[in-house]
């Protein structure tokens, strides 16, 4: 059986998966290609008592940052 991450609109883990490997890169895009994260009974359905868009955002691929130039020269 698939994990439930969103109790509210009961979307499962394998359908964020898929959402994200269809190109969702935030917490938004999660919301509107599969409801989750879009109810307002998490206390009373998630058995952690909070909501789910916390184990949503941890995820979703992370930002790849280019290092920049420690010394401003621009060629390091």
């Amino acid at each position: 059986m698939d994990e439930i991450i969103c109790y509210c609109k009961q979307v499962t883990k394998r359908e964020i998966e898929k959402a994200i490997s269809e190109g969702a890169k935030t917490l938004k895009d999660i919301q509107e290609m599969t409801g989750a994260c879009t109810g307002n009974q998490c206390k009373e359905l998630n058995p952690s008592g909070k909501c789910c868009s916390s184990d949503i955002n941890a995820m979703l691929p992370k930002p790849k940052f280019k290092m920049a130039s420690t010394c401003g020269c621009g060629h390091c």
